[in-house]
């Protein structure tokens, strides 16, 4: 690699970005845009030596970018610039590669249409990554362009874990369970093992990604071999906003004997549910625990929903792999809620998990091993990196 490696993490309403040196570690620059498409639109970028803010009003994503890539041009105070000419790649986070990617890939107008053949199984993430993906090649023109897929991690998962029980005809539609949060099940069991100076191949973690959008992974052996989100993000645990899992009796019932669209069900199960639906207040579970602390029964229902979903991933995956080396939290939740840690690991002491009180509740969002000592299995918070294991794979697929 000749020249800096640009990382875009886009959403429906926000751009972030990430300029890697060539080698792939020393990160150059960070940005933020938000609210895209808003009056209130802003951009943030931190350069080295250098914070600045500006608005962005009504921007899109192309804007952001342009915006984006004017501001890491300049010469930063204690360095040299790094011109827009210059970058010699741009890695992409695409949820959902469907049944034709299991590794990342060089982008072409080939890919950009298989990653659009699989916006209905990932309508929330899908779609936005495409935006940032166009006003990359738009704006940088000759630049290679790198699609890392968070589907890719999970196409080692066997056919027990993979395949639903369904007749052969809808199987060969590709009806199948994915998986996603790869990226991140691959950072974060990768410095698991680090933390703990074992081999990854000789582990058997069981990873849990808490965000608003929520997972967790048997990671046996450096593999995925079973994970809780499925055909799409929708199954496994309760999220911010999403049901997880149902019983799709459930839907029938509504569909046939109460009278819903599947358009209707598609915005309440992934835009009304999870911890907003149960909380009847928010869907972040910060204010949610401040709610159930002052007496609030629905967000305490919330939370008690919440962790006896995530229990019972847990000792599922542990069951799945015949026993547990370490258990890790990462991802927002995962890192930054002492309680959610403390509640999902209550009742697992039985697996010779436990944690110290006081370890779980100062690790203020750092890597850390927050078990108790002499327990049997490593509790680990991480701090999950996406963006390098995209700048890596970038770097590999164009260097």
């Amino acid at each position: 690699m000749r020249g800096p490696v640009l990382v875009l993490n886009a959403g429906s309403s926000s751009l972030k970005c990430r300029l890697y040196a060539p080698d792939g570690v020393s990160v150059l620059a960070r940005a933020v845009a938000t609210r895209l498409g808003d009056p209130g639109g802003s951009l943030e970028v931190a350069t080295i030596g250098a914070a600045r803010r500006r608005a962005l009003p009504r921007a899109d994503h192309a804007d952001a970018l342009g915006a984006v890539l004017a501001a890491v041009s300049g010469p930063p105070p204690d360095g040299p610039p790094v011109p827009v000419g210059a970058i010699g790649a741009v890695g992409h986070r695409v949820v959902h590669g469907g049944e034709r990617y299991s590794a990342s890939v060089l982008i072409d107008d080939e890919v950009v249409a298989e990653i659009e053949r699989q916006v209905p199984l990932a309508p929330l993430h899908n779609p936005a990554n495409l935006l940032g993906i166009r006003a990359a090649r738009d704006l940088l023109p000759g630049v290679p362009q790198v699609a890392v897929f968070d589907t890719a991690f999970h196409r080692t998962l066997p056919p027990a874990a993979s395949t639903y029980a369904l007749p052969a005809t809808l199987r060969a539609l590709g009806l199948r369970r994915y998986g996603f949060h790869g990226t991140s099940y691959r950072y974060a069991s990768a410095r698991a093992a680090a933390m703990l100076g074992e081999p990854l191949s000789r582990l058997r973690l069981v990873v849990c990604h808490l965000g608003n959008g929520s997972s967790v992974a048997a990671v046996d052996q450096g593999r995925s071999v079973d994970t809780s989100m499925g055909l799409t993000p929708l199954e496994g645990l309760v999220m911010g906003t999403r049901s997880g899992d149902l019983d799709p009796g459930l839907v029938l019932h509504l569909i046939v004997e109460r009278g819903y669209a599947a358009e209707e069900l598609a915005r309440v199960f992934n835009h009304e549910s999870g911890l907003l639906g149960l909380s009847e207040v928010s869907n972040d579970e910060r204010v949610i625990l401040e709610r159930a602390r002052a007496g609030d029964e629905h967000s305490a229902l919330a939370l008690e929903v919440y962790a006896h979903r995530l229990r019972k991933y847990i000792g599922a995956y542990v069951a799945v792999m015949g026993g547990i080396d370490a258990l890790v939290f990462t991802d927002g939740i995962g890192r930054h809620s002492a309680e959610v840690r403390r509640r999902a690991c209550q009742t697992l002491g039985y697996l010779g998990v436990a944690l110290d009180p006081v370890r779980n509740a100062t690790t203020e969002g750092k890597d850390a091993d927050v078990s108790a000592p002499g327990a049997r299995v490593p509790v680990l918070v991480v701090a999950t990196d996406e963006e390098s294991v995209i700048a890596r794979d970038t770097i590999e697929l164009v260097g």
